[in-house]
């Protein structure tokens, strides 16, 4: 590796982030261990309230982790055995497996070249007699296309579960994701643009008959103690979890912007080099991953790293052709815009406090290659 000032630049900077807010953090957090509760305490229910507010929507519930929120949002639809739920193939394989495991079948949809999500003028041909519902991705904090979806799900009265496990904050239209399907769904892993020190997740709704539903479930389908309505699953957020997020929350839109201008200033800079994001009309980017595509993807990848840079492909295999979907039967070739974006993705380093200095020096290592590798 070659020399820098800089050290090793990481995808996320955790250390930074917690360095900064360690007194507000500390705080919280002793507030905490003087209640002696750490489940399903105050700091859960505030946290609840201070994301339906920021969100829109009449409800939330924190849980243990994004996995189970979507495992959560399709057991309250009473998802299972013999329906299918239509997905994209291009995302974190925590997606499907959720619709696997409550036993129903992921069936997937090819995306759009423009946004990575899932093309709605692709869906209604996938949709039958089993389907159920559509879960929809926001990709990298970038919303599909809503307003179409939700069309196609009215017309054919099918469910819509918003995956906004990677886009707390995005917005369609003036909305934020997660409010605007029947169910969203969100994940407090520490690399999220909302994270907690530990995992974490969210289940948003406006129907109350779900949000009680969920509220049981997820306590071992117990909303008294030791009765028992329904087989639930453990999935609490805790108390900690909840005191960080709540301390990390007075940041959020001005952490959300910082990654907005990074995004903005890398665009301006790789615009004529490579394919860059391409964010829609009236929609809000949030930037979990700053993603450009290009042919020599593993060359730039290497350059990267010689020079003290990390990147990450997000994602190397779509989820039709990993071995855990081989029941599936699909093949390769079956959706072609997803495995040529699995060919030629790559992310680069965005996190707040990734400073000035550190951008142009990203900036500058890969406009070399371009003009090397013109």
């Amino acid at each position: 590796m070659q020399n820098n000032k800089f050290g090793q630049i990481p995808m996320v900077d955790l250390k930074e982030e917690a360095k900064l807010l360690r007194n507000p953090l500390l705080t919280e957090l002793t507030e905490v261990l003087n209640s002696g509760g750490y489940i399903l305490g105050e700091k859960g229910k505030k946290l609840e309230k201070v994301a339906s507010s920021y969100l829109g929507t009449s409800y939330s519930l924190g849980v243990g982790n994004g996995t189970d929120a979507l495992i959560l949002a399709l057991k309250a639809l009473d998802i299972g055995p013999g329906d299918e739920v239509i997905t994209t193939p291009f995302t974190f394989f925590a997606t499907a497996e959720a619709i696997a495991q409550t036993g129903a079948k992921p069936v997937f949809v090819d995306i759009e070249e423009t946004t990575y999500n899932i093309d709605p003028e692709k869906l209604e041909e996938k949709i039958t007699h089993h389907t159920k519902a559509i879960m929809v991705v926001h990709l990298f904090g970038q919303a599909a296309n809503m307003q179409e979806i939700k069309r196609i799900a009215s017309d054919n009265n099918l469910y819509v579960i918003e995956d906004a496990c990677q886009a707390f904050g995005t917005e369609y239209q003036g909305k934020k994701a997660g409010a605007i399907g029947d169910i969203g769904c969100f994940s407090f892993f520490p690399s999220k643009n909302f994270g907690a020190f530990g995992d974490g997740g969210l289940v948003t709704t406006n129907q109350k008959v779900w949000y009680e539903k969920i509220n049981i479930l997820r306590n071992h389908g117990s909303e008294q103690k030791y009765h028992h309505a329904a087989i639930g699953m453990n999935s609490r957020l805790d108390e900690f979890q909840a005191a960080i997020l709540l301390t990390k929350f007075i940041y959020l839109d001005s952490y959300l912007h910082k990654r907005i201008e990074i995004a903005r200033r890398y665009t301006h800079s790789f615009n004529n080099l490579f394919k860059t994001p391409t964010i829609p009309e009236r929609r809000r980017h949030t930037f979990h991953q700053y993603c450009i595509e290009l042919d020599k993807r593993d060359e730039l990848a290497k350059e990267l790293n010689n020079n003290g840079i990390a990147s990450a492909i997000y994602y190397p295999i779509p989820l039709h052709l990993q071995k855990a979907f081989h029941y599936l039967d699909y093949q390769k070739g079956d959706f072609p815009i997803a495995e040529k974006a699995a060919q030629r993705i790559l992310a680069l380093p965005i996190f707040p406090t990734l400073s000035v200095e550190k951008q142009d020096y990203i900036i500058s290592v890969v406009k070399k290659f371009a003009e090397n590798n013109g």
